[in-house]
């Protein structure tokens, strides 16, 4: 779908709602009145882009009623893409309108301020997180050797004291390294580091002896 084969899908749609429309108009893709009402600016583009944004924000200098347009998303990740982009929208103040493959023109959301809802339950959960990793084992942005969360943490913990005294009850591995859940963790065995051997009983695998290798002070001092 071309930029100009959405102009008359939102044209209609804008006409509909008795705005008088016209293509090109300065630097506008398209510019609607409606008697003594604010003018409406629409700004076309084939894709969502950073320019797309970039182009509807200096609108914003002109009116407070500014839209995006783009042809719907398809494809897999469809509902991601929109779902994100009208958050950034609403986020900006912006309003959006896509255009599906048979013409029709939809609005998402109309242009206004925007204050997300703070969820509490996130909060509570990105701060036990935060408090369950030792130390700074991660360099922000840096995800190619692989994230060190809590939980590995903890893994790694269960896994050194495996290595050093051989197959153990899980609940003496908890009380010697302070993992609470370590039989639970050691149970469903997510890296596959440990095998069980016995009722409660559990000792490291290849695999985990490999984990500590790979992880190394990564769990102990915080280092990356």
């Amino acid at each position: 779908m071309r930029e100009q084969d959405l102009y008359a899908p939102v044209k209609a749609l804008l006409a509909r709602q008795g705005h008088v429309v016209k293509g090109e108009v300065g630097a506008a893709d398209i510019v609607a009145v409606r008697g003594e009402e604010p003018p409406v600016i629409v700004e076309l583009k084939t894709r969502f882009s950073l320019a797309l944004f970039h182009q509807a924000v200096a609108r914003l200098a002109v009116t407070d009623h500014v839209y995006v347009a783009v042809p719907r998303p398809e494809g897999r990740t469809a509902r991601r893409v929109l779902r994100d982009n009208l958050a950034l929208c609403r986020r900006l103040g912006l309003g959006l309108i896509t255009v599906r493959a048979d013409g029709l023109a939809e609005v998402h959301c109309d242009p206004g301020p925007y204050a997300p809802r703070k969820s509490a339950r996130r909060k509570a959960r990105l701060l036990r997180e935060f408090d369950r990793i030792s130390g700074d084992p991660n360099a922000g942005g840096a995800t190619r050797h692989g994230l060190v969360t809590g939980y590995r943490q903890d893994a790694l913990r269960c896994a050194a004291h495996l290595a050093e005294n051989g197959a153990c009850r899980g609940r003496d591995v908890a009380g010697a390294t302070g993992v609470s859940v370590a039989t639970r963790l050691m149970r469903d065995n997510h890296y596959g580091w440990f095998e069980r051997c016995g009722p409660g009983i559990y000792a490291l695998t290849d695999e985990g002896r490999a984990g500590l290798r790979h992880w190394a002070y990564s769990w102990e001092e915080g280092d990356p």
